[in-house]
């Protein structure tokens, strides 16, 4: 399984940005898909994770009410919809997919994406 993030770039505080995930490759492994972000000097967190079918889904505490995970299956993608942006929140965002059900931990995952920077920044 390979997985494409893309979308990060640098946004206001209080602006919005929406990240993508491509998964490609044995796509059938995967069950559910998540975000995790790593700011400099910092260890790798869990953002957000939604399961591959009408499942549940987790936020992190610092994610709710501001930020919106959502899945295409059809299109194998996952988004991340973040709004009210704040520096922060800066940091590398990186997707993740498991084969098993949705989880907020890092290591339960197996698949993993490059990162992709967003930078909250006036």
């Amino acid at each position: 399984v390979q997985l494409q993030a893309s979308g990060g770039g640098l946004v206001q505080p209080g602006g919005s940005l929406r990240l993508s995930c491509v998964a490609s490759g044995s796509i059938l492994s995967i069950n559910a898909m998540g975000w995790f972000r790593q700011a400099p000097g910092k260890e790798r967190e869990f953002v957000a994770a939604i399961s591959g079918s009408a499942g549940p889904i987790y936020y992190a505490g610092s994610a709710k009410g501001r930020f919106t995970i959502s899945r295409d299956n059809a299109k194998n993608t996952v988004y991340l919809q973040m709004s009210s942006l704040k520096p922060e929140d800066t940091a590398a965002y990186y997707c993740a997919a498991r084969g098993g059900s949705v989880s907020s931990t890092l290591a339960a995952y197996d698949y993993w994406g490059q990162g992709t920077q967003v930078t909250v920044s006036s």
